[in-house]
């Protein structure tokens, strides 16, 4: 596989909760991350005192982050509504030449900053909130 424009990371939210997904307009900074659990299933009898985990145990999670600027006033609308409401809607994220991961995510985290001589920035944070699919390229 080839290198990968950053840019072409996309985070996309379900604005209605129709399946009609926007990109999150404005973000300079994308991120995804998947994490699961380990069950330890190591006894007295594990091959020369070696660790032993449970397949298919454990917890499975995803986390999302992004950073940027303000452009799109309803994405932005949404995030906020989102984060108020508690909401847990559906969203998207493009990995280019990868696939997408689709599922609902809770917005954990909301952040807005600016100084005096630059532009208003914001970050967001989700966390996964049931099973997510993965649809390959």
């Amino acid at each position: 596989m080839a290198a990968q424009n950053g840019k072409d990371l996309l985070i996309k939210v379900d604005l209605s909760g129709g399946g009609q997904f926007e990109t999150m307009v404005g973000l300079r900074a994308s991120r995804i991350s998947f994490n699961a659990e380990t069950v330890d299933v190591t006894s007295l009898e594990s091959a020369g005192g070696w660790r032993e985990l449970l397949a298919g145990a454990g917890v499975k999670s995803a986390a999302i982050s992004g950073a940027g600027i303000f452009k799109d006033e309803a994405t932005d609308e949404r995030a906020r509504q989102i984060f108020f409401d508690g909401e847990v809607p559906s969203f998207q994220v493009i990995i280019p030449d990868f696939g997408t991961v689709q599922g609902p995510f809770q917005v954990t985290g909301l952040e807005y900053a600016g100084n005096h001589d630059g532009e208003a920035t914001y970050e967001l944070s989700l966390a996964s909130a049931g099973e997510l699919t993965f649809v390959a390229l």
